[in-house]
């Protein structure tokens, strides 16, 4: 590949992962090529599919998932490999908006991608089995659970992304609890969420601020 044309990729990749990461999937290859610089048929000749691009701007992102269910299926703690796995993929997650759908995506034409997602299905699988038979996840706890505790921490996604993180490990702490095949009794202090200022339309007393109703000294008895 040509210099030039080397460059062009990388800015529609990295184009393209920004554009996820604030707006979602939704997002038209046009407003990538525009965010890219470049022209759309120039993004096309590189991605000639959405889904194309999609699977390279979140490869990295897949990786990632593979390399900690890697270091999870190697712990001899299987439930504490479980719960990295899914801080992990929560953690990833709470900070692009796209992440979720490309994680749960199926792309039948890009065959490596799919072979990613299978991979990370088998290994998802072996953990949770291990950790069942540890004792430590419930026994009724599916693989494709997984998939439930995505969406569940995607949707804070919706919400500011300076909240979104402390507000999903605090989820995902609250989700773990209710997994545990013997939860902590008292349960584990939960990690903060996300800070709010509290405050009434006039002050942080309410509309009529520390003197009473009349917004006046209070009068004595």
């Amino acid at each position: 590949m040509r210099a030039d044309a080397r460059h062009n990729r990388h800015r529609v990749i990295d184009a393209a992962r920004a554009a996820f990461a604030e707006r979602g999937l939704d997002v038209t290859m046009r407003e990538i090529a525009r965010r890219a610089g470049v022209g759309i048929a120039t993004l096309y000749r590189r991605f000639p599919t959405k889904e194309s691009l999609i699977a390279e701007a979140f490869a990295e992102q897949l990786d990632a998932c593979v390399a900690a269910l890697d270091a999870a299926l190697t712990d001899p703690d299987p439930w504490r490999g479980f719960r990295a796995v899914i801080e992990k993929v929560c953690a990833m997650q709470a900070v692009d908006r796209g992440f979720t759908a490309a994680f749960l995506a199926a792309f039948p034409d890009d065959v490596g991608y799919g072979r990613l997602i299978a991979r990370n299905a088998r290994g998802f699988a072996e953990l949770t089995r291990r950790a069942k038979a540890a004792g430590r996840l419930r026994a009724d706890f599916e693989p494709g659970d997984v998939k439930l505790l995505i969406m569940a921490n995607g949707g804070l996604g919706a919400g500011s992304p300076a909240t979104a993180p402390a507000a999903s490990r605090r989820l995902v702490a609250l989700l773990l609890q209710s997994l545990s095949a013997h939860p902590a009794d008292p349960p584990a202090p939960l990690p903060p969420g996300p800070r709010e200022n509290v405050r009434g339309p006039s002050g942080p007393s309410g509309p009529s601020g520390p003197s009473g109703p009349s917004g006046g000294a209070a009068s004595p008895a």
